[in-house]
């Protein structure tokens, strides 16, 4: 007869750790997890998968704001270059107008209220065409007999006259 093996050895496995149980440890030990200290992160099953894309930060009130005002601030330039562009070009007969510049060559006229204290001319007659200061003066005193002065502005299709007097 034989005797059985001594508990916990087995005559067939010759030194061996039994399948699936990690040498030299507890089998029944518990495993370290991803997350925990001093482990590493685990590579993905997946390989080659792409990473999650990471969340966009969400924007903020105050960033709304400012894009916002930005926008207002660019209408609001544009409006004022748009607008201060040529009043003489807008002016009319019986338009009032006052002079922006003490330059001769360009008196950067503005059209104002003709109530107004800063109002100084008045037109009397406005003319398109081209003309020289010569045409100008001529071309005024057909069209309004009492004009102290001509002005004249040239810009290809744009071009014009406006006769002018003292308010």
């Amino acid at each position: 007869m034989t005797t059985p093996p001594p508990q916990g050895q087995n005559p067939f496995a010759q030194g061996q750790q039994p399948y699936g149980q990690p040498e030299g440890g507890n089998p029944y030990a518990q495993q370290a997890t991803q997350g925990q200290p001093g482990v590493p992160p685990q590579p993905s099953p997946y390989i080659g998968a792409p990473a999650p894309a990471p969340q966009q930060p969400r924007r903020g009130v105050k960033q709304y704001l400012r894009i916002g005002g930005f926008i207002v601030a660019a209408i609001v330039v544009a409006g004022g270059w748009w607008a201060s562009q040529d009043d003489a070009q807008s002016a009319a007969v019986g338009d009032c107008m006052q002079r922006g510049s003490t330059d001769d060559n360009n008196p950067d006229l503005e059209v104002v209220k003709c109530s107004d204290a800063k109002a100084q001319y008045k037109v009397l007659a406005k003319i398109e065409g081209s003309f020289t200061s010569l045409t100008a003066d001529k071309k005024c005193s057909e069209e309004a007999s009492d004009f102290q002065y001509a002005y004249t502005e040239t810009g290809g299709d744009k071009s014009f006259l406006l006769c002018l007097k003292d308010k």
